[in-house]
């Protein structure tokens, strides 16, 4: 994948920090690229990955084509300026600043009914000062699975359900697995983490690596963690929506708050292009502050329907590595947003009454 020239990150973050929204724009700038396959030496474009989650996934006009079950939730970053030291985004700075945010299940249909062995997603959007965003897609895993847009594209058919059984057919995961050795180390690092029953006690994770640049401009290669602070859980409920039900019920009770921490890592040693590969865990690791939520809806146009957690929205003081990943995230969530915005408008996956 082309990286982005040290030139163009000032033009592409002022562009993209200037939206509110982040539907035209980011299809403007991250989807254009990808499409044109100026993006990918394998000519693996956009178009062709929400293809394929279409087609393994089924296509679901007015929702996002991954993730596609969700709920708004909104609160606050409560910085506490401990990442200051590394980087000069307004984020890191001591103070308050509203966030919006997504929680979320992996998979097309909005109606499926909840696992706790699915992936879970919180995507965050803060408002910062300035008319900046930061806006961060993270999951329940350790790492990424695939190294590469390439190994994720070619997954999603490896681990398609088979009709007969509802289910990925075992000897073709072994087959793509024996063929893939990173992921299928990365997939025994997730086998060693099994998830929490609740999204209030999961670790989200963003796994692509940043780089934190200071006032004197030194650059850190960085990844990010949400820990819950919440008391241990179990679903109160049972049913289709048991996971989102647990977290009505728990927001309804009082605020949720999680620690974003940022994992410090080593430039030259700790991977930058590579999700699928764990940092070592005796890097450094600074509490930045926490992320406190106090409000939970249905999806509608007025909160995140229509926000795309694109993770290349970002602050002064945070630029993207030369993770692949990035650009194929941006553009793909680019490409999902153009094809659901020319459909029937999304009702909102979970329902959430009475708020």
């Amino acid at each position: 994948m082309r990286d982005i020239g040290a030139g163009e990150l000032p033009n592409r973050r002022a562009a993209l920090g200037a939206l509110l929204v982040g539907g035209a724009g980011v299809v403007s700038i991250g989807g254009f690229l990808f499409a044109r396959d100026v993006i990918g030496p394998e000519r693996l474009t956009a178009g062709r990955i929400v293809d394929r989650l279409q087609a393994v996934g089924g296509r679901f006009p007015g929702f996002r084509r991954n993730h596609a079950k969700g709920v708004a939730v909104a609160g606050r970053f409560e910085s506490n300026g401990g990442a200051a030291e590394l980087s000069t985004a307004s984020v890191f700075r001591a103070g308050n600043h509203a966030l919006r945010g997504r929680f979320s299940l992996s998979g097309g249909n909005p109606d499926q009914t909840d696992a706790v062995g699915a992936v879970r997603g919180l995507g965050l959007w803060f408002a910062l000062p300035g008319g900046e965003q930061w806006r961060t897609a993270m999951v329940n895993l350790p790492v990424f699975p695939d190294p590469t847009p390439r190994d994720f594209y070619d997954r999603q058919l490896a681990y398609a359900p088979d009709p007969a059984t509802g289910k990925p057919n075992p000897h073709r995961v072994a087959a793509y697995l024996a063929a893939h050795p990173e992921t299928a180390a990365a997939m025994r690092v997730i086998a060693a983490h099994p998830p929490s029953p609740t999204f209030a006690t999961s670790i989200f994770r963003g796994l692509n690596a940043f780089w934190c640049v200071d006032d004197a401009g030194r650059r850190t290669p960085v990844r990010w963690e949400l820990t819950p602070r919440n008391g241990p859980t179990t679903p109160s409920s049972a049913g289709r929506d048991v996971l989102f039900d647990d977290l009505v019920t728990a927001l309804r009770r009082g605020p949720l708050s999680w620690t974003l921490t940022v994992i410090v890592g080593v430039a030259g040693q700790d991977p930058t292009d590579n999700a699928s590969v764990p940092w070592p865990s005796e890097r450094r690791r600074i509490e930045a502050g926490t992320v406190v939520l106090t409000d939970i809806a249905t999806e509608t146009a007025a909160n995140v329907r229509d926000v795309n957690f694109d993770p290349l929205v970002l602050p002064g003081g945070i630029e993207p590595s030369n993770d692949p990943l990035l650009q194929a995230r941006s553009a793909a969530y680019a490409e999902s947003y153009r094809r659901r915005a020319g459909e029937p408008g999304c009702p909102g996956s979970v329902r959430v009454v009475g708020l």
